[in-house]
């Protein structure tokens, strides 16, 4: 084998993919050299948390699961376990908007089924019909066959319309800022599909978790908040964390990459602005949005370029409001509420900040997270400023019982950061990831592919540095 000190690996993208890729491979080779190539001014990429004013305002993600491992991992790992915060354990549950008024989520039901049937057969959202329909899936026989279809397909032919529009559109709308006609279960919520078939019916299944659940895990709704942490000083200090274990002068911000190209088994970057020499690496992880990884890779290989560039991508903006307490009339005795499409809001969804995470306001104060956008208005993504401040303020207003001016206003645009898992998408991620396994040297990382979370991103970077080095090694073996 080699000198391992020889091997040059380049991470491009700087986002929370990127970060932890470059991180695992400091991890497995730190004798290797190292070079993080990222187009803007900073790390992190939707990764950012404001600090203003005695608020703290993340401006995309504000927490991440812990059923999946990678996140609390890492944290661990970077020595940040002692920041790590749960949920407010008062109130774990969800309003749905009807009618312009907001309504409790009927308790137990998590995403796309029920736990519990009494709160679903009292709640006012639904109507006599749709609450009878949404009954009968206990007796409906599971779909036959192992295609993907669709979230509104789904729901629908389970649970019914009513319940489909009413509950669970937006509460996965609120997730994934996606077309429910067009977004793949299999790729998304495949547990729920897996439940269908290994019960015959999601409320029978939903049922039987119950049962081996905490007692009180019955009261919540929408989300299973019991299950989501964030860090106390904000989601930027993960990324100040990697970025401070990566060595010296490996990272080049304000460096867009123009151009990959294989030579003779290894990798020549080129920057994008002319400026500086095309570099030569052993490998290369793309951890950029799937479209620029398909603008990188055009020129080498058309098939894979077309894979990559066929996953379609949503944006939102997030409009983050701070109030005194007494400016606003609503208990906001819940995490949050969500606004189905069939209401004709802009508002996808109103985070209630500071009460999910108290240590997030100034006492006496409430910080309000106002999502816009997705896959209904992508427009909104990138609407001015003012214009879509007042949007968001005279549709909100009315719903939380808002009165004067917020004392402090934070607007932040994602345009085309939110990859749409539509119906087929794993197979077309399977596709892609065998064409890369026929590039040596070259893995891909982001939430394009296996997951939109904060630690499927992790797992993802992390995944593509294991990749990378032990094919490498591989070779030289």
């Amino acid at each position: 084998m080699s000198d391992p000190a020889a091997r040059r690996i380049a991470v491009i993208g700087g986002g929370i993919a990127g970060l932890a890729a470059a991180h695992r491979v400091v991890e497995l080779a730190p004798s290797a050299t190292l070079v993080l190539w990222e187009a803007g001014p900073r790390l992190g990429g939707v990764l950012s948390t404001v600090h203003a004013l005695g608020y703290q305002v993340e401006q995309s993600a504000d927490n991440f699961i812990t059923t999946i491992p990678w996140g609390l991992d890492l944290c661990r790992r970077l020595g940040l376990a002692e920041q790590i915060v749960q949920t407010n354990p008062a109130d774990r549950h969800t309003f749905v908007v009807r009618r312009g008024r907001l309504y409790r989520l009927p308790d137990g039901f998590l995403m796309l089924a029920p736990t519990r049937l009494w709160p679903l057969a009292v709640t006012p959202i639904l109507s006599p019909l749709g609450k009878v329909r949404a009954a009968l899936e206990y007796f409906i026989p599971p779909r036959r066959g192992e295609g993907d279809e669709s979230m509104a397909a789904f729901v629908q032919r389970r649970l019914g319309r009513e319940t489909f529009e009413r509950l669970v559109e937006p509460l996965v709308s609120a997730v994934y800022a996606a077309d429910m006609e067009k977004l793949s279960v299999e790729a998304t919520l495949s547990r729920f599909r897996e439940m269908e078939r290994e019960h015959g019916s999601l409320i029978r299944a939903m049922r039987a978790q119950r049962k081996r659940r905490p007692k009180d895990a019955g009261r919540e709704s929408g989300a299973r908040y019991s299950m989501f942490v964030t860090l106390r000083d904000g989601l930027s200090s993960l990324v100040e964390a990697l970025a401070g274990r990566l060595p010296p002068g490996s990272v080049r911000l304000n460096s867009p990459v123009g151009r990959i190209t294989p030579v003779g088994g290894r990798w020549l970057v080129e920057p994008a602005s002319g400026e500086g020499a095309a570099e030569t690496f052993d490998a290369v992880i793309l951890a950029t949005p799937s479209y620029e990884a398909a603008r990188l890779l055009g020129p080498t290989d058309p098939e894979l370029a077309a894979g990559l560039g066929g996953i379609e991508h949503s944006g939102t903006a997030i409009v983050s409001l701070g109030y005194d307490r007494r400016q606003v009339a609503h208990p906001l005795d819940g995490m949050g509420a969500v606004v189905p499409r069939v209401e004709r809001s802009p508002i996808l969804a109103c985070s209630f900040s500071s009460q999910k995470y108290p240590h997030r306001c100034p006492e006496g104060k409430v910080l309000l997270r106002v999502f816009v956008g997705g896959a209904r208005q992508p427009e909104l993504a990138e609407m001015p400023d003012e214009q879509l401040r007042t949007l968001v303020l005279r549709h909100l207003e009315p719903l939380l019982g808002i009165s004067g001016q917020p004392e402090f206003c934070n607007l932040a645009h994602w345009p085309r950061t939110m990859p749409q898992y539509h119906v087929g998408h794993r197979e077309r991620v399977a596709a892609i990831e065998e064409r890369v396994g026929q590039w040596p040297g070259l893995a891909l990382a982001g939430n394009a592919y296996h997951g939109v979370g904060i630690p499927d991103c992790i797992h993802g970077g992390e995944s593509a540095a294991e990749r990378v080095l032990s094919g490498r090694m591989k070779d030289q073996g």
